[in-house]
């Protein structure tokens, strides 16, 4: 599967006023839900990512896959009734790539170094009386070939003793590229007839309270894409003939993953959490995937939590590496996202979030305080069968501001 970069940037947010006093009980019951109102809550998130690997895709499978990506993040979650949230959440990446600059030999191109930048804007509502949430959700991204824009709805519905939750999903993006050839492949009219992707989605997931000390949850989806799966500048070579050609692939996919969680409370101090994923598609993908997570309390402010993740996944029939397709081929890649392969991710994290907050402190022109409620840090290590490794480190700083 592919691994996607994401790039963030800031973003300053303000909650509301409150109204003057008055005599009326109208003005009153209006005081009194504005002292209702949870603080708006916001994230700000910083990661980096370096990896390198042999295996490039712009080169054929050949050539260095050395990339490095900076991410900052910043998500607000603003209450603006009793029942109404709103979710904004902006990003950018800042990445440089040693081979998608290979797309020029000898040049360097326009992706050695790039910035993405996306917006995601979701508003929901809760029905306290029927325990239904309802959520839509419109976002975009845009980076130097390629911009996305996207629409979704959720709908949530709990049981009456709180222990059980199904929630409905449907997202559609709407992507477009710049038709960006390799250099030697350029001049001789376009090779695809589209520039267009779409993507959409059904999900469900059954959560469940199981006891008091295990929760589990269910979740599916079924994916639909269409229009250009391949990326432009991806060479292949072939072993009957010299000139290479695009990666050319199927205009239609289908995706099913299914995955199963369970979150065991083995006592105060200890939690084990547990993740399965099956995956499968109509390019003859599929995949199995593991992770196992343990946090651990020391003290009721600190923990820390090692985790691992194990996946493995057998080849697209469309894949073969480097010069092993026949140019006879229908539709052939040599991307190793597509290959049969086994990977690993071990990491550790660590979470402080003390009952009061950390610290305290005033915002520019104005009265409100806010406050730092917690710090985490996230560092992990990655490596696949192909030879690829990555390293990963992610900070998440969690802050309140109150919203009256």
């Amino acid at each position: 599967m592919r691994m996607q970069l994401k790039y963030i940037g800031m973003l300053v947010a303000c909650a509301v006023a409150t109204t003057a006093m008055g005599q009326t009980t109208k003005t009153a019951t209006k005081t009194r839900r504005a002292r209702e109102l949870s603080p708006a809550e916001v994230n700000i998130l910083g990661s980096y990512y370096s990896q390198d690997g042999d295996h490039s895709p712009v080169t054929g499978g050949v050539g260095t896959e050395q990339l490095t990506d900076v991410t900052p993040t910043i998500i607000v979650n603003v209450p603006l009734d009793t029942v109404t949230n709103l979710n904004v959440n902006f990003g950018m990446d800042f990445y440089s790539s040693a081979s998608t600059d290979k797309i020029d030999y000898n040049v360097s191109s326009a992706s050695k170094s790039d910035t993405r930048t996306h917006l995601n804007v979701s508003l929901s509502r809760r029905n306290n009386a029927r325990r239904i949430i309802k959520a839509i959700t419109v976002g975009g991204s845009t980076e130097y070939d390629y911009q996305s824009v996207s629409v979704g709805a959720n709908w949530a519905q709990s049981s009456s003793d709180g222990n059980r939750e199904l929630s409905l999903g449907a997202l559609a993006f709407f992507d477009s590229w710049s038709l960006i050839y390799p250099e030697e492949l350029r001049g001789n009219g376009e090779l695809l007839s589209t520039k267009r992707r779409q993507s959409y989605s059904l999900s469900a997931t059954l959560s469940q309270v199981i006891n008091r000390r295990m929760q589990a949850s269910l979740s599916t989806d079924i994916v639909f894409q269409t229009g250009l799966l391949s990326t432009p500048f991806h060479r292949v070579y072939f072993k009957d003939r010299e000139l290479p050609d695009i990666e050319r692939l199927p205009d239609t996919r289908l995706k099913y993953p299914i995955g199963l969680r369970l979150n065991y409370y083995t006592s105060d101090y200890l939690t084990m959490r547990f993740f399965y994923r099956f995956y499968t598609d109509s390019w003859g993908m599929t995949a199995n995937t593991l992770e196992l997570e343990t946090p651990v309390k020391i003290g009721p402010f600190f923990s820390f939590y090692p985790f691992y993740r194990y996946h493995t996944q057998a080849a697209a029939e469309y894949f073969a590496p480097y010069k092993e397709h026949s140019s006879t081929d229908t539709y052939y890649t040599s991307d190793y996202d597509l290959a049969g392969i086994n990977s690993h991710k071990l990491g550790l994290g660590v979470r402080y979030s003390p009952l009061q907050g950390i610290t305290r402190f005033g915002l520019p022109f104005s009265k409100k305080v806010t406050q730092l409620k917690g710090i985490e840090l996230r560092a992990g290590n990655y490596w696949r069968s192909d030879g690829l490794k990555a390293f990963i480190i992610s900070t998440d700083l969690n802050f309140t501001i109150p919203s009256r």
